[in-house]
């Protein structure tokens, strides 16, 4: 299912089609639908399904139709870690490149500076909120902040929430808001203690479900353990050798996403940076010269490469490791397309190797773990999990992935997230009502630095 087939409005379209978006997940399929008819959802899906664009992109179009003219809060978002909040945030940031429509960030962490902005995102009527559950409940009580304009309301990854003890929380959250709007549940799992969440804060829901997308087999998983400052150096010894095809190296924020793009041009690599700072036009360019070959290396963060659709990618770099599964999935799934074979590289530095231990749970097997050249020095041991009351060990000379051969992927699940080169847009899209005042209150209150 193309999304040309929802009716999203047209400055969703023109987003979508800026990234290359084509192709519906199974649970954007099921999902869409139900939400842009109105009605309650509970969701069951995994990590690496697509979930999140499932509730954003209905979500923006229902915003776009019917304005928000007192500048009031008209959507929350809740889920359980700053993290994810951030990534949600970014996704926003992408999707929403068109679309009048502002957001913030409400979570933990940071200085009175952050609580600021927080409290004028939240008091000024930012389109939608997205929050940790604890920050909010602070916010709450503290600020002066009225919810009485909400008219939806979206738990992601409910199942870990209430692992988290959140239940209270969100319960007294909801006391906050109207009780007629619509509200949308997201959850891995489906246990006893989310029915009762569901039957106290949801009407008549539809539910809906979908089994979890794993990497194509095609696609040759590693990893290099190594400490940061060794990254660049990765690089050029890969390149020492000719690639077949083009490489994809992804950042975890623009900031990095410069950066590495400056240190690889200074190494004398065809290479350019693709991130949310460019223009559209500028976007368009690097794209084309990706395309024809004028590049040999993109640098990219994941909200503008998660449309990227280019056949004869033949390595994908994750310069650092993803924030969660499934930005890993949607990262490595650029390559191996249109039945080619491809290689997924993942550098792990010394801070991120709990983050990558727990794409390998999801995964359901271990990466395998290159041997560092002798010519970039020691490396750190791969330990994501050391015993209680031990630091780190030191330094080891090649240590990295003794013992560690790569693991079958047993699983036939091969569908890419958002593939489909063949596919283009068609037909006419509903324009968009009343726009209401925007204003002041319409310049995006996000955290750049994570995107």
């Amino acid at each position: 299912m193309t999304f040309d087939e929802f009716g999203f409005e047209y400055e969703i379209m023109d987003g979508l089609d800026a990234m290359n978006f084509r192709e519906a997940t199974p649970i954007q399929e099921k999902a869409i639908p139900v939400i842009m008819d109105g009605h309650d959802l509970i969701a069951c899906a995994q990590t690496g399904t697509g979930k999140t664009a499932a509730f954003i992109l209905p979500l923006m179009s229902r915003l776009l139709v019917s304005g928000n003219e007192q500048n009031k809060v008209k959507a929350v978002i809740i889920t359980p870690t700053r993290e994810q909040a951030q990534q949600i945030d970014l996704q926003f940031e992408g999707f929403s490149y068109f679309a009048p429509i502002s957001t913030v960030a409400v979570s933990g962490g940071g200085d009175g500076a952050s609580w600021e902005q927080q409290k004028r995102g939240l008091t000024l009527g930012a389109d939608v909120i997205i929050a940790t559950p604890g920050r909010l409940i602070s916010h709450l009580k503290i600020s002066n902040i009225d919810f009485s304009g909400v008219e939806y309301l979206i738990l992601d990854e409910a199942d870990r929430m209430l692992d988290m003890g959140f239940y209270d929380d969100i319960m007294d959250i909801c006391s906050y808001m109207p009780k007629e709007r619509q509200t949308l549940l997201f959850s891995a799992t489906m246990p006893p203690k989310i029915r009762q969440l569901a039957k106290n804060i949801l009407h008549n829901p539809v539910e809906v479900s979908v089994a979890i997308s794993k990497p194509n087999e095609s696609i040759a998983q590693s990893a290099y353990v190594c400490y940061e400052a060794q990254k660049i150096g990765i690089i050029q010894h890969l390149f020492a050798q000719p690639i077949e095809g083009k490489t994809i190296v992804f950042a975890s924020s623009k900031v990095k996403c410069k950066e590495v793009a400056y240190l690889l041009k200074k190494k004398k690599f065809r290479v350019a940076a693709m991130h949310s700072d460019l223009e559209q036009d500028e976007r368009d360019r690097v794209m084309l010269d990706f395309k024809n070959n004028k590049l040999d290396i993109l640098v990219a963060t994941d909200i503008v490469a998660r449309g990227i659709d280019i056949d004869q990618i033949g390595l994908v770099i994750n310069y650092d490791v993803p924030r969660d599964p499934e930005d890993y999935i949607h990262r490595i799934g650029r390559t191996a397309r249109a039945n080619a074979d491809g290689r997924a590289m993942t550098f792990i530095a010394e801070d991120d190797q709990v983050r990558f231990q727990r794409i390998e749970r999801f995964l359901g097997y271990e990466v395998h773990k290159e041997t560092m050249p002798d010519e970039l020095g020691d490396t750190p041991e791969y330990k994501p999990a050391p015993p209680k009351g031990r630091g780190r060990n030191g330094a080891h000379r090649n240590g990295r992935g003794k013992g560690r051969g790569v693991a079958n992927n047993n699983n036939g699940e091969q569908r890419s997230a958002q593939a489909s080169n063949n596919q283009h847009r068609h037909g006419k899209h509903r324009r968009p009502n009343n726009r209401g005042n925007n204003n002041g209150n319409k310049q995006t209150q996000q955290n750049h630095n994570a995107q």
